[in-house]
């Protein structure tokens, strides 16, 4: 089943949810049924970041993305344009090309050497005589929808109605435009991180405001009382502003006090840290000294595998350097911090003793994700699983 468009418009309505006192009930994080109902109504129709055009500067270039059972890859033709195809030769389903990037002027499979350009097309096959109704025309590599946004490609396995990253982001263009994301180059190569939780335990810790001056000491340091959180329907803003105080430790007052001034920023936006997720599992944290992507891929009902990699415009200044790299520290001791909250929750949701809990109407991003749940999977209103084979009805 894919999302259904009755729930997709009952999403975008003023429609009332009855249950949004009421989070998503724990079963829902590791119930086997509910997570395949979950990959088929809202990540398979949804939109994966892959890369930026950056990562393909030549024609042949490569990345690919692996989830659902799908390896995909994202190549520049020889025409300069970009295209998506699942990894998969159209003779025997091997694999054609292995790892995450690379480049491939002809895509040669490996097991029998049928051979694709790179804009998908069959273009030879050994021993063609042997294959009597075979049409070079008719089996070039299977696409798969992409999208390009602010330079970034997305790519989706069965469009069905949930917005582009671009209709997404649409409200927030003229905030964004300043940052210069088409003009932006990888710093590092994307990291992977798998972790075993629930995918929507990782969203739902990104988008919860609550925790921060609970859980995570130095960014309280940093942003004191500003940060805030705000739900703008397929998409969660949120935001704090960087500011010196005495309570900081050595990397954070550096960070704070010694970012350099960046001309192409208003001055509003010189320390302020900004963060954008977006549906159903991906997020953008844009500082002035650099942006990075980080994406929450299901791998089964407990586990899930994090992609993260930044991005900065070039600047060779001593000082934005070392910025950067207090920036990292920073957020490393986050992240870390984060992973043992994660892991925690996800403990507590596979108890018995958990079904729902309440939700603060401040929670406002965890009231627009779990309303979106319900609209597309109902039975996600029940606060105790189903009798088996229901949660795929």
């Amino acid at each position: 089943m894919t999302a259904p468009d009755p729930a997709i418009a009952a999403i975008n309505s003023d429609a009332v949810d009855c249950d949004a006192d009421f989070s998503l009930p724990g079963w829902t994080y590791h119930d086997a049924e509910f997570h395949a109902a979950e990959m088929e109504r809202v990540i398979r129709p949804s939109w994966q970041i892959v890369c930026h055009d950056s990562d393909l500067p030549a024609p042949g270039d490569f990345q690919t993305i692996y989830y659902l059972g799908e390896s995909v890859i994202v190549i520049r033709g020889d025409d300069g344009l970009v295209r998506a195809f699942t990894n998969v030769c159209r003779h025997r389903a091997m694999r054609l090309v292995e790892g995450p990037a690379g480049c491939a002027k002809k895509l040669v499979c490996p097991y029998h050497a049928w051979t694709y350009g790179s804009d998908g097309s069959l273009q030879s096959v050994p021993m063609k005589a042997d294959y009597p109704a075979l049409r070079l025309e008719d089996n070039g590599l299977a696409p798969v929808a992409l999208e390009t946004w602010q330079g970034f490609h997305f790519v989706c396995l069965k469009p069905s109605g949930f917005p582009t990253p671009a209709e997404m982001m649409a409200p927030f263009e003229a905030e964004i435009a300043p940052y210069r994301f088409a003009e932006i180059r990888r710093m590092a190569p994307v990291r992977h991180r798998p972790r075993g939780v629930n995918w929507k335990t990782v969203g739902d810790n990104y988008s919860d405001n609550l925790h921060i001056p609970v859980a995570h000491d130095g960014l309280t340091r940093l942003v004191g009382d500003s940060y805030r959180i705000e739900a703008h329907g397929w998409v969660d803003r949120l935001s704090g502003e960087v500011a010196v105080s005495e309570k900081q430790n050595f990397w954070e007052r550096f960070y704070a006090a010694y970012l350099p001034h960046v001309e192409h920023l208003p001055d509003e936006a010189q320390h302020r840290w900004l963060y954008f997720k977006l549906w159903p599992n991906m997020a953008f944290d844009i500082y002035a000294d650099q942006i990075d992507f980080m994406q929450w891929l299901p791998t089964g009902p407990t586990s899930c595998l994090l992609r993260e990699v930044a991005y900065a415009l070039p600047d060779e200044r001593r000082e934005m350097k070392l910025a950067r790299y207090a920036n990292w520290r920073i957020n490393r001791m986050v992240n870390a911090e984060d992973t043992w909250l994660i892991s925690r929750v996800q403990a507590g949701m596979e108890s018995r003793s958990f079904t729902t809990g309440p939700i603060a109407t401040s929670e406002v991003c965890l009231r627009s994700f779990a309303r979106k749940i319900r609209a597309l999977i109902p039975q996600a209103r029940l606060s105790h699983s189903p009798a088996a084979g229901r949660s795929k009805e």
